[in-house]
């Protein structure tokens, strides 16, 4: 099985939190950008069938920049030939990033009906004081009215929040909590506020502005999050990614276990398996008039591809793979490299093991051979607020 993401690069702002790769610019000559995305997506599926003749497409997801300000004809043009290139899950997943804007919502039923099942909404916070210390550019009426929009017309959306901000209290953000589940559909994205290389809040808190909560106030506010939401029925299925059963981001989940995905559009990134068992790595040029003059110069705007050894999989699947609160089974692993967690180092695996930061679970089904036995490295409760520790020390 194999993922698609298709990256459009614009926003009609850039927020002073975001390091993804968006773009600003006064005017789009969308036939254009239709033209190349196309192009790209076709020359990248063909070699991809080359060396994956039995791949099935999975899930689609256009991402950004703001991929609600594409038009609805590019998105089921893509969508058409995406298709028509590969075999699809019969419940192909199909997500689109949007912003709650009024101008953005206006356009959700073209985008309904190009074949778009499933939309991701940046609400970022429910109060017109945050929003605007966050430069979002929508009010909280109209993310309420966008959310509303997007339930009467996709099968399933999703909604992103932005806390741990400077000042933002453990009472205050339980309330705001409180009131996005009811609008959350089935899946909410919780991501704490950090301060990336590049964004206009690191240059200001290189000033002396304090922008985020202190790192003691940052893990209650976390805690209390997991709590809250495990309660209420969204419980996290990955770090900052909490759902109702069954409704889980399937897309991510692709790079959460290590699967295949192709990426198309400016900057974006791919992971996809050849013919020979091995495994590339591929980005596209990052800037998008370098990286559409080069599509149409040769059919796509790929930077560089670079075969991943083995010991880079096993970091990158464990990377990825401990995120979720699934953990990671050892027959991925062994799958992806040959070897299994023998290869991890034994004396720190007990030490995480002893902290109560990781657990190793048997899994499968006990028979007379054992072989439908697998193990499976999982990190707990209490592990996952210091994840990137733990993965620093194991790997």
């Amino acid at each position: 099985m194999v993922a698609l993401y298709i990256h459009w690069p614009f926003c009609r702002s850039k927020c002073p939190y975001c390091d993804f790769n968006s773009h600003v610019r006064e005017a789009i000559d969308h036939h254009r950008w239709r033209d190349a995305l196309l192009r790209e997506l076709e020359t990248s599926l063909t070699a991809y069938k080359q060396d994956n003749p039995e791949a099935r497409l999975e899930t689609i997801f256009f991402g950004g920049g703001t991929p609600s300000l594409m038009e609805p004809e590019t998105v089921a043009a893509l969508i058409e030939s995406a298709k028509s290139e590969l075999p699809c899950a019969p419940d192909l997943e199909i997500t689109l990033e949007a912003n709650p804007t009024s101008v953005e919502a206006g356009r959700f039923r073209g985008f309904a009906e190009a074949g778009i099942n499933r939309v991701s909404l940046g609400i970022q916070a429910l109060n017109d004081t945050a929003l605007r210390f966050l430069g979002r550019e929508h009010s909280a009426t109209e993310a309420r009215a966008a959310i509303e929009t997007a339930r009467t017309l996709f099968p399933r959306h999703s909604i992103d929040l932005i806390y741990a901000r400077a000042g933002q209290d453990a009472e205050a953000w339980k309330q705001e909590l409180t009131e996005a589940l009811p609008l959350a559909g089935d899946h909410i994205s919780l991501y704490q506020l950090t301060l990336e290389p590049g964004t206009a809040f690191l240059t200001r808190a290189r000033k002396g502005e304090i922008l985020t909560a202190d790192e003691e106030s940052g893990a209650g506010l976390f805690e209390m999050t997991q709590s809250l939401l495990e309660d209420a029925g969204f419980p996290a299925y990955e770090i900052s990614n909490h759902a109702k059963p069954g409704g889980e981001s399937r897309h991510n989940l692709v790079y959460w276990r290590y699967g295949d995905y192709l990426g198309i559009g400016p900057g974006a990134h791919g992971r996809i398996s050849d013919d020979k068992g091995g495994k590339h790595a591929t980005h596209r040029l990052r800037l998008p008039e370098k990286w559409l003059t080069a599509v149409e110069a040769r059919e796509d705007g790929l930077e560089e591809s670079t075969q991943i050894d083995a010991e880079r999989r096993a970091q990158e699947l464990l990377m990825m793979g401990l995120r979720l609160r699934e953990g990671v089974p050892e027959s991925r692993l062994r799958t992806e490299t040959g070897q299994g967690f023998e290869t991890l180092p034994a004396d720190r695996l007990l030490t995480l093991e002893e902290e109560g930061l990781i657990t190793l679970e048997v899994t499968g089904e006990i028979t007379g051979d054992m072989t439908s036995r697998d193990r499976c490295l999982i990190v707990t409760a209490e592990g996952r607020a210091r994840l990137d520790a733990i993965l620093s020390y194991l790997l």
